[in-house]
């Protein structure tokens, strides 16, 4: 039940009435049992450019306090049936982010400060002032925006650091199922793939599954950091070591110290940091900049999207570090790979994005799930991710259409066929030999993959290929 100043505030929202210049919008409730009060203070907040909504009794308070976002409650402590402690008692059940000053007379400070420890913001004594009324009322509704805000924040960074990988897929599996019994060794892991493949999420996983879990995971890309500065990033300075070395740092490896340390892009490294890795991976120590020798505590697992091996054949890359790296190989595959995924990766993002952007859930048309499914996806899940992200804040709807699709996606053709037919009679080995051509083309050429895709070994299908080419 609302009274005259709570009707009044529910038909400027109605008529979408915009506060007053110069003040910051806050929805404010007043309580009091004392009308005249109720509108005096209705009219100083009214002219600060505040929403004002009044009652006389604690329950006509409650009732708007679930109906309305209420930011501040502003009530008198001694009132006829429920007081003004034993409002902020039941406002705190009801919206725990509301946040209440009192209104006290003489003689009632110190019952204000026990309702302080109970979660009331202030309190200010009558006779009230206008300045101080509106000042703790607006540190109030300061206060209670940068709660929510640091909350919102902390929800996106937990939702950010525990992404989970989505998807079903057989070649999805398969390298879960790798990385599952990777996980508890101590063996170095390789994640080899494309750009947007999911790398640093599985190397998370592995860490999660591992005796490591308890510890930090620290992410690096070797190829966001400049060169000249890595080696002191990685592995941290002394004090004086180069201009501009005013203080001590830690490194990378010293912050992941009982953790695991991912090492992505480190196709990227120089060969002066490459020696330096290759120096931890052996001897399980390193040397900060101007500093002496340290003991490694961190399991690494690196990530690239380059050929590692073309880079060895070429000269840029550490042959004997490319074989300390590669202890265990896991290939990402790209979504093309795992179509079957996408429906899922869809609704997933679609999730994500909407309560990011404070939407309604959409949905998807089924003209745009089959667009999503036959487009090639050259950035893979994060393309993905990016396009869901973009219709999720262009949509003006309750469901996604191709007009909310980019023009490449929205204009892609099915793929070629993904399935093979063979007579009765063929050849066992031929029907191999084409099994694995058809797979190394839907891969790129990617050997690593078409193997994990077909279930067998990389050895295996140079083999396979080498006896067909006999």
């Amino acid at each position: 039940m609302t009274d005259a100043g709570a009707a009044r505030a529910e038909r400027a929202e109605e008529n979408g009435e915009v506060p007053a210049p110069g003040g910051t919008e806050v929805t404010v409730l007043v309580v009091d049992d004392d009308a005249s009060n109720l509108t005096s203070l209705e009219k100083i907040f009214q002219r600060e450019g505040m929403r004002v909504f009044t009652a006389q009794n604690a329950k006509a308070a409650l009732e708007l306090v679930r109906r309305h976002r209420v930011q501040v409650v502003l009530t008198d402590l001694m009132m006829p049936g429920t007081n003004g402690v034993e409002l902020l008692r039941a406002l705190k059940e009801v919206s725990p982010d509301t946040e209440v000053v009192l209104m006290t007379a003489y003689g009632t400070v110190e019952v204000a400060v026990q309702a302080m420890r109970e979660g009331a913001y202030d309190f200010v004594e009558k006779p009230l002032k206008r300045m101080t009324i509106v000042k703790s009322v607006r540190k109030a509704a300061e206060r209670q925006s940068l709660l929510q805000e640091n909350r919102s924040l902390r929800q996106e960074i937990r939702l950010l650091k525990n992404r989970e990988i989505v998807g079903q897929s057989p070649a999805l599996r398969r390298v879960l199922d790798v990385a599952t019994q990777a996980a508890p060794s101590t063996a170095t892991v390789l994640i080899l793939g494309e750009s947007g493949t999911g790398k640093e999420l599985i190397a998370r996983f592995i860490h999660e599954k591992s005796a490591r879990a308890s510890g930090p995971f620290v992410a690096v890309n070797c190829a966001a950091i400049p060169e000249g500065i890595l080696e002191a990033e990685l592995f941290g300075h002394e004090r004086g070591a180069f201009t501009g070395a005013v203080t001590r740092r830690e490194g990378r490896f010293a912050r992941a110290r009982g953790g695991t340390l991912f090492l992505d892009e480190i196709g990227e490294l120089s060969p002066q940091v490459q020696v330096k890795i290759l120096r931890v991976l052996q001897e399980g120590e390193y040397e900060p900049v101007g500093g002496r020798v340290e003991k490694s505590d961190a399991r690494i697992v690196a990530a690239t999207n380059r050929d590692l091996l073309a880079e060895v054949e070429a000269g840029r890359f550490r042959e004997d570090l490319y074989y300390r790296l590669n202890v265990i190989a896991i290939t990402a595959p790209p979504l093309r790979a795992r179509r079957e995924d996408i429906p899922l990766l869809v609704d997933h993002f679609l999730g994500l994005y909407c309560r990011k952007n404070g939407r309604p859930r959409l949905g998807v048309s089924p003209e745009v799930l089959q667009k999503l499914t036959d487009y090639s996806w050259p950035g893979n899940v994060r393309e993905l991710e990016n396009v869901i992200e973009r219709a999720a804040v262009l949509c003006r709807t309750d469901c996604i259409g191709l007009g909310d699709l980019p023009d490449a996606v929205a204009n892609a053709s099915a793929p070629g066929a993904t399935s093979l037919t063979f007579t009765i009679g063929t050849p066992l080995s031929e029907i191999e030999h084409r099994a694995i051509r058809e797979t190394l083309k839907h891969t790129g050429g990617d050997k690593s993959l078409a193997a994990q895709l077909l279930g067998i070994s990389t050895r295996t299908i140079y083999r396979k290929l080498g006896e067909s080419d006999a």
